[in-house]
C-alpha cells in the first residue's frame, strides 16, 4: 500500500493539471493569486473550487458539463487528488485543475472575489465538540470564503450527516447570511442538475447503505 501511494505521489509530480505550492512560496506572494481565469486557463469565464475535492468527482464532472467555466479541485492529500487530475487529463479537460492545500490558504492562494462559487462535497462532519473549529462551515471557515468570493458568490453543501447540515442551517442564521435552497432529502424531490446528476465515491456508498443526502445552497453577505 505505501509503494503504491509513493508512486501515485511521484505521478502527481508529473502531472501538469496539478500544483503543490509551498507554504514559502504562497506567504511570498502566490503568483496566481487574483490571476486565476487569465494567468492559468487563459480567459475570462468564472471560476468555481471544489474545497475538499478527495477524488475530484464534482470538479471533472462539472468541467465537462460547463466548458464556459473555471474548476479548481483542493484537497491536501495527494493520494485523493491523483485519480481526479488523472481523469481530467485522460479527457483532455482544459477547464479543470487540482491544488494540493488545505482550506486555511485560501486567502493565500485566491484574490479578493475572486470565486464564483464553492462546494463543499461531504466534508468531514468533525462531530465532536472539540472538533468544531475543523468543520469547513465554521464562521471562522466562512469568514475565509468571504475574502475569496464574489459578493454574490455561492455555497453549496452536500452530506449525509444531519447533524453537519442542521449546524450549518443554524451558523447560516447566525450570520445573518443568505440561504438560497436546502432540502433534507435531496432526491425527494427533483433538484437542479449538477448537484443531483454527479455522484461522489463516497455519496454512492452512502446511498447504496440507504442514507440520505441533504443539501444547502447559501450566499455570504458582505
Amino acid at each position: 500500500m505505501a509503494k503504491r501511494k509513493l508512486q501515485k505521489y511521484a505521478e502527481l509530480a508529473s502531472f501538469k493539471n496539478v500544483i503543490q505550492p509551498g507554504w514559502e512560496e504562497l506567504e511570498n506572494g502566490f503568483y496566481l493569486k487574483g490571476k486565476w481565469a487569465k494567468g492559468y486557463f487563459n480567459n475570462e469565464h468564472p471560476v468555481i473550487l471544489e474545497l475538499g475535492c478527495g477524488k475530484g468527482e464534482y470538479t471533472v464532472n462539472l468541467a465537462k458539463q460547463f466548458p464556459l467555466k473555471n474548476f479548481i479541485g483542493i484537497d491536501k492529500k495527494g493520494a485523493r487528488l491523483w485519480k481526479g487530475s488523472g481523469q481530467a487529463l485522460d479527457t483532455g479537460l482544459q477547464n479543470a485543475v487540482f491544488i494540493r492545500a488545505n482550506a486555511e490558504s485560501l486567502p493565500l492562494l485566491f484574490g479578493k472575489g475572486e470565486l464564483s462559487e464553492i462546494w463543499l462535497t461531504f466534508p468531514d462532519p468533525q462531530p465532536k465538540r472539540k472538533q468544531e473549529k475543523k468543520r469547513l462551515t465554521n464562521p471562522s471557515f466562512l469568514k475565509l470564503y468571504k475574502q475569496v468570493l464574489k459578493k454574490d458568490g455561492i455555497i453549496h453543501l452536500k452530506t449525509d450527516n444531519i447533524p453537519l447540515f442542521d449546524y450549518t442551517l443554524e451558523k447560516i442564521k447566525e450570520e445573518g447570511y443568505h440561504l438560497i435552497d436546502f432540502k433534507r432529502d435531496l432526491y425527494s424531490a427533483p433538484p437542479e442538475w449538477a448537484v443531483s446528476a454527479i455522484k461522489t465515491h463516497y455519496e454512492l456508498r452512502f446511498l447504496d447503505k440507504g442514507s440520505k443526502i441533504a443539501y444547502l445552497k447559501f450566499r455570504l453577505r458582505h
